[in-house]
């Protein structure tokens, strides 16, 4: 019998997980149909998308207060899937603000509401936890501090592990690039990664830290080049735009669409807090990482902030893996930082290989892969629907 999964999913970053899952789900499951919110991911693997939320993504009530309207709009088209009682299950992907009412739409009409990858409201927001109780079955968390927190407060929970690490197993490689970087590698020159960020206010806060960072390492490590991976090809032309005709000399290179290969043959990276540190840990490179926000953000993120760390490797660890810096007002303690550390793992083998055996240790325990696959087994499991049988399968094509 035919069980039909609702996926709510406003981020691209959720749009390849989703997708992902939705790919094992119909792989494994044939029983199960993906319908919903999600993006081109989702779609490419077989989700018939109702819309396509990735594209009305937004981040900070600036953004989110023109397109209110939308969201309830949005809101009411699911409500009405939901009635028509088709629907056997609601999975969300993080995107809480929005999935919030999602989840509540279907609670009206008795659908059961799973979260994959859920808010990170063990690090902030924690007053929404009783909305999590209230409207969500069953949390399917990513990390172990996820789970740990959400049973603490009663709500129901399975790691399940981070489908990131899924993301890097599974990534083929541009072998082409990485061959040249990997040259660049072998003439002794130590490959920098630089990672401004994949949001364009990130982009422009922290890479003109990054750039006077760069100026004053290629001035004391003559050895080191700077490979930056922008995210889109705008970020990619306001970081050039940014480079002085003094800067015509530095050893920096731009690239879109290769950040895998400049993690993977970098001997150490410079970057903004996010997701892609988790890529860093599972390709073992070493990163500094930074994070910059304004004054009144960071006063009300010390009130509401429970951690000590903006970095998921640091947060899955008992110590700090990737040295790491808020940056607040002035910019130069931000510049000092990244050169001082990046300097570290340039020239000192015996910090450099500390850090390296800390990395391998999370990832032996963690980066092994399978969240996707543990994730798909436990959904379809809760609908009630049994794994394809593929020897079963063989006999009857054969059959026929």
């Amino acid at each position: 019998m035919t069980k039909r999964i609702f996926f709510s999913v406003g981020e691209p970053s959720g749009d390849q997980h989703a997708g992902r899952l939705i790919r094992h789900l119909h792989q494994n499951y044939p029983e199960i149909e993906a319908c919903g919110f999600g993006g081109p991911a989702m779609a490419a693997a077989g989700c018939r998308l109702e819309l396509d939320l990735t594209q009305h993504a937004v981040v900070g009530l600036l953004e989110v207060l023109p397109k209110l309207r939308d969201f309830f709009k949005f809101a009411d088209q699911a409500e009405a899937i939901f009635k028509s009682g088709q629907i056997d299950a609601v999975v969300l992907v993080d995107f809480p603000g929005f999935n919030w009412h999602i989840a509540k739409r279907a609670r009206r009409y008795g659908i059961p509401v799973y979260y994959y990858c859920p808010p990170q409201l063990w690090a902030w927001g924690g007053w929404r936890v009783r909305k999590m109780k209230r409207l969500v079955d069953h949390v399917l968390s990513v990390l172990p501090i996820e789970q740990e927190y959400f049973t603490k407060h009663g709500i129901e929970s399975t790691f399940v592990g981070h489908p990131f690490f899924d993301a890097v197993l599974e990534s083929q490689l541009d072998q082409q690039a990485l061959n040249r970087f990997n040259g660049d590698a072998a003439k002794n020159q130590q490959l920098v990664a630089v990672l401004p960020g994949s949001r364009t206010h990130e982009v422009h806060r922290t890479w003109p830290i990054m750039l006077e960072a760069i100026r004053r390492l290629a001035a004391s490590h003559p050895n080191a080049k700077f490979l930056v991976a922008a995210y889109r090809d705008r970020h990619c032309l306001w970081c050039k735009q940014q480079l002085t005709e003094a800067d015509s000399e530095l050893p920096i290179e731009f690239y879109v669409d290769r950040t895998s290969e400049v993690i993977e043959a970098a001997r150490c990276a410079m970057m903004v807090s996010g997701s892609v540190s988790l890529e860093l840990l599972a390709r073992r490179t070493p990163a500094s990482v930074t994070y910059r926000v304004g004054r009144l953000l960071y006063a009300f993120a010390r009130l509401v902030v429970r951690l000590d760390s903006i970095t998921l490797p640091n947060l899955m660890s008992d110590r700090k893996v990737f040295p790491e810096f808020v940056s607040v007002g002035s910019t130069e303690p931000a510049i000092e930082f990244f050169h001082e550390s990046t300097a570290a793992f340039l020239k000192d083998d015996f910090y450099f290989e500390q850090t390296m055996q800390r990395m391998n240790s999370l990832c032996h325990q963690f980066a092994g892969g399978g969240a996707t696959e543990k994730a798909a087994n436990w959904i379809a499991e809760a609908v009630n629907v049994k794994k394809l049988d593929r020897g079963m399968e063989s006999l009857r094509r054969d059959a026929a």
